[in-house]
């Protein structure tokens, strides 16, 4: 137990509980639930702007899902070192998954085409964004090379192939490896966007 919360903050069932020791686990066990926000919170702000069911409502499983991959990352994290170079493929990953199927939504309840490749930004993430405000951290958006900005090509793109008639799951890998290598590469050779300057 003390690898795993750390040996700071040692459990001892002799002594009673304090308010600075109950605070504590209080915040060690809200770790994982800032991280579901990642998975479901970009999607969450879709649909209720689409005016649908919330996608996690409807079906929990969602939501299992979200919060058990949170935990799992979670004890992983406490048990052993994750070199910061998994989560940011991870995160790459995540950021495609979540554009192209938000895309995919919103193009399925009726959304005009310019409006559903928003919807697939704003899917892929809001979800981070949310994870660090409740992190108080800058959010990744703002700072990170290329982000949202290939996350609306990758839609663009998938929008573009489906027009022209190719298959939904076809259109979808395309789109989806591009945003995956697109941000990779932006990352490994830090591009990014010129940044806008007042003339003086």
């Amino acid at each position: 137990m003390g690898r795993l919360f750390g040996d700071k903050h040692p459990i001892n069932s002799s002594q009673p509980s304090s308010p600075i020791s109950n605070a504590y686990y209080d915040r060690l066990a809200l770790q994982p639930l800032k991280s579901v926000p990642l998975g479901l919170g970009g999607g969450s702000l879709r649909d209720m702007l689409l005016d649908r069911d919330v996608f996690w409502i409807r079906d929990q499983v969602f939501f299992v899902a979200s919060l058990g991959s949170a935990i799992a990352v979670f004890v992983a994290a406490r048990l052993m070192v994750i070199p910061q170079k998994i989560f940011l493929v991870a995160d790459a990953a995540g950021l495609a998954t979540f554009g192209i199927a938000g895309t995919l939504v919103s193009l399925m309840v009726g959304a005009p085409w310019l409006v559903a490749s928003f919807m697939g930004v704003m899917t892929g993430t809001m979800g981070g964004i949310f994870r660090d405000v409740l992190c108080n951290e800058p959010p990744v958006v703002f700072l990170s090379p290329l982000y949202a900005t290939v996350s609306w090509g990758g839609s663009l793109l998938f929008i573009g192939l489906l027009h022209y008639r190719e298959d939904v799951t076809l259109a979808a890998v395309i789109a989806g490896l591009g945003i995956f290598i697109s941000r990779l590469l932006a990352i490994h050779y830090d591009i990014s966007l010129p940044k806008f300057r007042f003339r003086s």
